[in-house]
């Protein structure tokens, strides 16, 4: 009991890092720990912008109008919102954590027992969803203001199938094979979400038999006021551009996919629709061949600068060198980030693509300086995922919800993350390391 920490003779960042006290070693382990997490928050920025992209493309429906036989353009979302917020939003915020736990069950490949760090993480951000999450939630609306659940059908949905993801992690582990996990069992619980995904589709359409019978309440028109519309929430990464500001005013929001009136209707000549969809093509391609590259390129000068200008005005120098130390210690992160292409390219699915790329190098790296920190200080690594990793790869999940809670009309998005980050941490974050495993073994 009243040993010291165990000698750890491998290194992680230098070669003479083993000659130094554990004590020096655990401290730089934990600042590098720290600024993974801050790398987390700054590509979280960019995979919410391309998940705003993605949920705000339509498509163009022309149908004929019975009566005066003329065409009808009709713009659909091409997105069901609650998919959305289960395929997308909960799945992208909770994919540090799948990243997380993928890695370590390859990392421990063929062994008859699990890893700490996978499992660990998981548990410890069901638990920081419940709770953290929810109270922030609750205290970001602004004073006075109420947000309910506007469809109690779809929220049951999704509430159910949390709870029963945990039902069935028992009976699996306590009733059919204790304390093994077998191929079936691997492949059922990830073919599972699948049938989350239906059933909360279902409901959403009111399908008859398996929906339940309840009535969804009613939505303004605008699921995000026009007030909040062009509010940036990637403030703190500096993500908006000045390309972006006067060129695209209309900034996308992850959220608009929600209004249930967002179709446009109006009539117009067959002729005139032809002729336009033409001289919009050409428009379209001679503007998009430079607009893209103008956007990258601003990405890389955004990325070097330690002040906006907007920031040059501020008249307190304190403020200013506080925002001039913080830029400086995200350059990195930025600089490296400015590489995922911009997300006006195939309505965001390169730039989604991509910041998950990123965000599986973060989780690696966070698994090597996680068993670098149980190596000089003796602490299981189970405890270190329960603990520290549950908190920091559960930051876009708090950040998404927040964004939530704070513009949108009803609390339908940041409830549903919320619940539906749990039933994708069972799901799929547990079931695809199984799966791995059962299927090499």
């Amino acid at each position: 009991m009243g040993s010291t920490a165990p000698s750890c003779d491998a290194y992680l960042f230098f070669y003479g890092e083993t000659l130094l006290p554990n004590g020096v070693r655990a401290f730089l382990c934990t600042v590098a720990l720290a600024y993974c997490f801050i790398g987390l928050s700054a590509i979280t920025a960019r995979f919410f912008k391309s998940m705003e992209s993605i949920t705000n493309h339509s498509r163009e429906v022309v149908t004929i109008d019975p009566q005066t036989k003329t065409p009808i353009v009709k713009h659909e979302k091409v997105w069901n919102y609650t998919i959305a917020d289960i395929a997308l939003l909960a799945f992208g915020t909770s994919f540090p954590q799948i990243s997380l736990a993928t890695i370590d069950a390859i990392r421990n490949i063929g062994q008859l027992t699990a890893g700490g760090l996978g499992p660990g993480t998981l548990v410890g951000s069901a638990a920081f969803d419940l709770f953290p999450i929810h109270a922030v939630c609750v205290v970001m609306p602004r004073a006075g203001s109420m947000k309910k659940i506007s469809d109690l059908g779809v929220w049951l949905v999704e509430l159910f199938w949390s709870f029963w993801a945990y039902i069935w992690l028992y009976i699996i582990l306590e009733v059919w094979t204790p304390n093994v996990i077998t191929l079936w069992e691997a492949l059922i619980t990830v073919l599972q979400y699948g049938l989350l995904l239906v059933h909360a589709y279902a409901q959403d359409k009111r399908w008859p038999y398996v929906s339940i019978p309840l009535v969804r309440g009613e939505r303004p028109e605008d699921w995000v006021p026009a007030e909040d519309a062009s509010v940036d929430h990637d403030k703190n990464c500096d993500e908006t551009s000045e390309i972006l500001s006067s060129q695209n005013g209309d900034i996308a929001d992850i959220f608009s996919i929600h209004s249930y009136n967002n179709a446009g209707y109006h009539h117009v000549p067959e002729k005139d629709i032809e002729e336009s969809s033409k001289m919009e093509l050409v428009a379209k391609n001679t503007h998009d061949d430079t607009y893209w590259l103008s956007v990258w390129r601003q990405q890389f000068v955004e990325a070097v600068m330690l002040e906006s200008p907007e920031q040059r005005k501020i008249d307190s120098v304190c403020l200013r060198f506080i925002i001039i130390c913080w830029n400086s210690i995200l350059a990195p992160w930025k600089i490296l980030f400015a590489f995922v292409p911009p997300y006006q390219i195939a309505h965001g699915w390169i730039a989604f693509i991509c910041s998950l790329i990123f965000i599986s190098g973060i989780a690696y790296g966070v698994t090597k300086i996680t068993d670098q920190i149980s190596c000089v200080t003796g602490i299981n690594p189970y405890v270190i995922a329960f603990t520290a990793l549950a908190a920091g790869t559960s930051w876009p999940d708090l950040v998404a919800s927040k964004i939530a809670a704070e513009r949108q009309v009803t609390a339908d998005s940041a409830i549903a993350n919320i619940t539906c980050s749990n039933s994708v941490n069972i799901y799929v974050g547990i079931s695809v390391p199984w799966l791995i495993n059962t299927v090499y073994n």
